[in-house]
C-alpha cells in the first residue's frame, strides 16, 4: 500500500471510530448516519472523486475534521491503559523514517535542551540537571500507525512539570517539539500537560539506547507513535500552529491512539 493510501486510510479510520464512540444521542446517531460513509464526506466537502486535487482537498478537510473531533474528545484526566512487566515487548521495536544505521549520535556531555517561545523560566537544560529532577515510569502500549503496536517500559520526567520549571505559558495552544536526526512534531497543550505525558530518559530501568530515541523521548500514550519524538534538542511553546514532518506531508495532526 502506498504512503497516500496508507494515510487515506488513517485519516478515514479515525474519523469513523472516533464519530462512532461518540453516537450515543439520537441527534448524534442521525448526524452519523448521514455524514460516516463516502458519499457524505462528498457531499459535505464537495469533492469530485474523478480528480485528484478535489480528493486531496477533501482528504484534508477530513484530517482537519479529524483533528476537531478528537480535540473535542480528548479527556485530559482519562489514564491510557498501564501492563505488568510480563506483557512487555521484547524486543521492543525500532520505528524512524531511517534506517537503524543512521541513528544519530548525541554526545551526553554537551547535550543541551533549550526552551523557546512562549517560557520566562530556564531556557537552556543539560542532561545531569533533567536527571536530578523527580523521576516516573510507566508501562504503556505504544501505537503504529502503520497497524501494529508495542509494550514498552519508560521512565523519566513528568512533561508538565518540566513545562511549568520551564516557566511556560500552559494556556498556549501548542508545543512543538525539534529533534537531533531533524524530526520534528507538535502537540495540542492537553496533552502536553496529561500526566502520562513523559520526557522519558530511561528504558526498562536503563539509560534510554540510542534506537530509542537517547538522550530523550517524549512518550505520550495517548498518541501514535509518530507523534512520539526522540532525540530531543529543543521545544517550543506558541500559540502559531507549527506543523510537523509527517503532519506537513498529509498524517493527521492531532494523531490520537
Amino acid at each position: 500500500m502506498s504512503l497516500r493510501n496508507r494515510l487515506q486510510r488513517a485519516d478515514a479510520d479515525l474519523i469513523v471510530k472516533d464519530a462512532q464512540r461518540e453516537l450515543k444521542s439520537p441527534a448524534r446517531r442521525l448526524l452519523g448516519r448521514r455524514i460516516l460513509s463516502l458519499g457524505g464526506l462528498v457531499m459535505l466537502s464537495g469533492c469530485d472523486l474523478t480528480n485528484d486535487k478535489s480528493v486531496d482537498t477533501m482528504l484534508r478537510r477530513m484530517s482537519r475534521f479529524n483533528d476537531d473531533v478528537q480535540a473535542l474528545l480528548f479527556d485530559p484526566n482519562a489514564m491510557a491503559p498501564t501492563y505488568p512487566e510480563s506483557m512487555l515487548t521484547r524486543p521492543f521495536p525500532f520505528n524512524a523514517y531511517y534506517d537503524i544505521d543512521d541513528v544519530p549520535e548525541v554526545d551526553p556531555a554537551t547535550y543541551q535542551l533549550t526552551v523557546g517561545g512562549l517560557a520566562k523560566g530556564k531556557r537552556v537544560w543539560h542532561l545531569e540537571e533533567l536527571r536530578a529532577l523527580p523521576q516516573e515510569s510507566q508501562i504503556t502500549r505504544h501505537i503504529c500507525v502503520e497497524g501494529w503496536s508495542a509494550i514498552g517500559h519508560w521512565g523519566g520526567v513528568r512533561f508538565s512539570d518540566f513545562l511549568r520549571r520551564s516557566g511556560a505559558d500552559t494556556t498556549a495552544k501548542y508545543v512543538s517539539l525539534h529533534c537531533a536526526d531533524n524530526y520534528w512534531t507538535s502537540i495540542d497543550m492537553p496533552t502536553a500537560l496529561h500526566a502520562q505525558t513523559l520526557l522519558t530518559l530511561t528504558y526498562d530501568g536503563a539509560v534510554l539506547p540510542p534506537k530509542y530515541g537517547f538522550p530523550m523521548k517524549l512518550r505520550m500514550p495517548t498518541k501514535l507513535g509518530y507523534k512520539n519524538p526522540k532525540h530531543i534538542v529543543a521545544i517550543t511553546v506558541t500559540n502559531d500552529y507549527p506543523g510537523g514532518y509527517w503532519e506537513n506531508q498529509g498524517y493527521n495532526w492531532f494523531g490520537g491512539s
